[in-house]
């Protein structure tokens, strides 16, 4: 801001009502904390949002994949119902509806997240399904971080 500083006759001013004139200029300030807090916010729920179906994922130490541009999540829920990213798909269209999934490149990237309650026979023919549609990039979720049930290295008749 600019102010005119001098004495003379030439530097009064006269001003309305109680000396004082209407602020013309607007703080952006408050403006810009706001936006950038909603920001943040935005950025720590986003990743949230991608696992829509509630499953109970098993514990494993592997590291995480880095993420890819074009991936499609399939989830099989505790009941053993399969969804394509959030919408549920019945058994008898499944291998249409995994013919559908476009194809760029290499194919989509394919996320399989499968309840830990599932038989391993279910898990293994949701991925069969995907190997007969030509799907073969995927990656099997688990609870990354944590420590997994050790694997017993015996024989079944051990146990």
């Amino acid at each position: 801001m600019a102010m005119a500083l001098g004495s003379g006759k030439g530097t009064r001013r006269r001003r309305g009502r109680g000396g004082r004139r209407p602020m013309s200029e607007i703080n952006v300030t408050p403006f810009v904390d706001v936006m950038l807090v909603l920001l943040i916010i935005f950025m720590v729920t986003a990743p949230l949002l991608t696992a829509g179906v509630p499953i109970q994922l098993p514990d494993s130490r592997a590291n995480a994949l880095p993420q890819e541009q074009q991936q499609v999540s399939i989830s099989i829920d505790a009941q053993g119902y399969v969804y394509i990213d959030d919408t549920q798909i019945a058994d008898a269209a499944l291998p249409q509806a995994l013919a559908d999934i476009p194809r760029v490149g290499e194919g989509p990237d394919i996320t399989l997240r499968a309840d830990r309650a599932l038989e391993y026979g279910r898990v293994m023919a949701v991925m069969g399904e995907l190997n007969r549609a030509g799907l073969n990039r995927i990656s099997m979720v688990t609870n990354g971080g944590q420590s997994a049930a050790p694997v017993n290295s015996g024989s079944p008749a051990e146990e």
